[in-house]
């Protein structure tokens, strides 16, 4: 080594401690790559060119997988495309089967074809994928360099076996495979039950969140008291630990004969705006008469 024109700004010792450092943090980046559950960390970009990271929730017990925008949890919402959140495992799965497609049916490809099923799935998106980019109508899918020098490798072998002339391209643009995909709407519209006659229910929009609270809490009162009468309790001492009236009671407990189907599309909110207690009990025994009475197509 010679020594520099200028006085060094950071002592040796200092600097390879830097530098030590800095591996320990590429190392530990390689490794998190090698042992996250999300196979395409670090390769996968949404529609404005921001990486996007591994994510989840837990709801009833269950983890959903998610990647999101870097940007966002970097706080600069701004930055992040109008598609900022996808589910990690519908686009893995879709990526996996593009790309064992693409391998298999690929001219000269016999071994490749069977290779992918012999490798795991983060051992195929390693060697294969370079860059995945997400946009609102398709998935970008870059091959790895590796990848199309394997396949130029392979059709070398091959032309060289049936004494075929090998042209070799001048320049080789990345290969890139287009994906129709669409992101799965996180809310599906409910079918709503539609009445039999639009006179007497104009207003075809869902049953409002409260009036649906209601008669769900409502139908379940009436199926406890109904099982309390059926234990022996009578409707008087029902009527006076609720404090509201006999009468009360009884039209409560009609809610316990309506129709499975009916308490169902309650609980699913599909009943149509304007049906809530009042309309629901005191309805008739038979299930298609409550139909009737509600105006509904059973």
């Amino acid at each position: 080594m010679f020594p520099g024109e200028q006085t060094a700004i950071l002592d040796r010792a200092l600097f390879e401690a830097v530098q030590t450092k800095l591996d320990q943090r590429r190392t530990n980046h390689a490794k998190a790559r090698q042992q996250s559950q999300s196979l395409l960390m670090g390769r996968i970009f949404d529609d404005r060119g921001n990486r996007m990271t591994p994510s989840y929730t837990v709801k009833n017990a269950v983890r959903y997988r998610y990647y999101i925008s870097a940007t966002l949890i970097q706080g600069q919402p701004d930055k992040a495309a109008k598609l900022h959140r996808v589910s990690a495992t519908e686009i893995e799965k879709l990526i996996l089967s593009t790309l064992r497609k693409h391998l298999a049916s690929e001219p000269h490809n016999k071994l490749e074809a069977e290779g992918p099923h012999s490798l795991n799935d983060r051992e195929l998106i390693s060697a294969h994928v370079a860059r995945v980019d997400v946009k609102r109508d398709h998935l970008a899918i870059q091959l790895s360099a590796k990848s199309d020098r394997d396949s130029a490798a392979r059709k070398r072998r091959h032309s060289a076996e049936q004494n075929e002339p090998v042209h070799e391209p001048v320049h080789r643009d990345p290969y890139v495979l287009i994906v129709p995909w669409k992101k799965t709407p996180s809310k599906r519209p409910r079918e709503i039950i539609l009445p039999a006659s639009t006179s007497s229910h104009p207003d075809p929009r869902p049953i409002r969140a409260e009036t649906r609270a209601k008669l769900v809490t409502a139908i379940a009162k009436g199926r406890h008291w109904l099982d309390e009468l059926m234990a022996g309790t009578n409707v008087e001492q029902i009527a006076a630990r609720e404090k509201c009236s006999i009468r009360q009671v009884n039209r409560t407990i009609t809610l316990a004969f309506i129709a499975p189907t009916l308490v169902q599309a309650a609980v699913d909110g599909r009943l149509p705006r304007g049906i809530g207690v009042a309309a629901v009990r005191d309805s008739p025994a038979e299930w298609t008469r409550q139909y009737e009475k509600l105006g509904l197509a059973p």
